[in-house]
């Protein structure tokens, strides 16, 4: 299927591994321009040299740590009129509730809240008056499904959760799109930190932990990388132009609830 966004222009965060990686990997085998960002230049070079060899796109690494204004200001200066953003970043180590003081909590929200929030006001405006946007954030399967060790990331999820549902509606009628990407169990390095953080917290080995991992998806099998990028894409395609507001999990059928 063509997607219909060849020669577009898409910045996607936190993009030199993991699902960032994945989704820009996609974009550009779509043809789509592709602003991929990380902090560690080395490692950005390299996605940026993997994706221009496999697909042929133009791929523009801009090093970047988007917790900090002046640098997410550096991500959009290189391409103030994209198409599409995907918002990503990392998210806080598991923990437990009794141990985050007060600067964990506003380190949370500045990465997983104000930082995609304050990209999505810079790039809206622009993408309403060209009458065509595809917004999508990376956040996580807990914005519906919270436990209590990942509660640092999930408040601050589930906020951009609910300030992209209230602007989709007027974004819609400008043909820009605003969707949430829900990852539960993804085969990346996040879930080789999360096998050793939960071996530490529980008294688990790291086999039992990565064990627990799989056993926790009704598919049987962690997600892959690949999988994530495509429904990325779909959603950021000319076909998707009436999906918006939503927020789609991709959890391999593990979600038990209606909606």
């Amino acid at each position: 299927m063509d997607l219909g966004i060849r020669g577009r222009k898409a910045i996607v965060c936190a993009s030199s591994r993991g699902l960032g990686r994945a989704c820009a990997m996609s974009l550009a085998r779509e043809g789509v321009a592709v602003i991929i960002n990380g902090r560690d230049k080395a490692a950005l070079q390299s996605t940026a040299e993997e994706i221009r060899s496999e697909t042929g796109a133009r791929v523009t690494p801009v090093v970047a740590d988007l917790d900090h204004e002046e640098e997410r200001q550096r991500l959009v200066t290189a391409c103030p009129e994209a198409d599409i953003l995907v918002t990503n970043n990392g998210g806080p180590a598991p923990g437990r509730f009794e141990d985050w003081d007060h600067e964990q909590w506003l380190a949370a929200i500045e990465s997983n809240l104000l930082a995609p929030v304050m990209l999505i006001r810079t790039l809206l405006p622009g993408m309403k008056a060209r009458n065509f946007g595809r917004i999508v954030n990376i956040t996580s399967a807990m914005v519906k499904t919270p436990v209590a060790p990942m509660a640092l990331s999930t408040t601050a999820r589930s906020g951009l959760t609910a300030l992209c549902k209230a602007i989709s509606k007027p974004a819609a009628a400008f043909n820009v799109t605003i969707n949430n990407l829900l990852p539960e169990r993804f085969d990346t390095d996040r879930q080789l930190q999360m096998a050793k953080a939960a071996s530490e917290l529980f008294g688990l080995t790291y086999e039992e932990a990565r064990a627990q991992q799989v056993a926790s998806i009704a598919a049987g099998r962690l997600g892959l990388p690949g999988e994530f990028g495509d429904a990325c894409a779909f959603l950021c395609s000319s076909q998707a132009g009436y999906i918006s507001g939503q927020n789609l999990q991709l959890d391999g059928g593990s979600y038990a609830g209606l909606v």
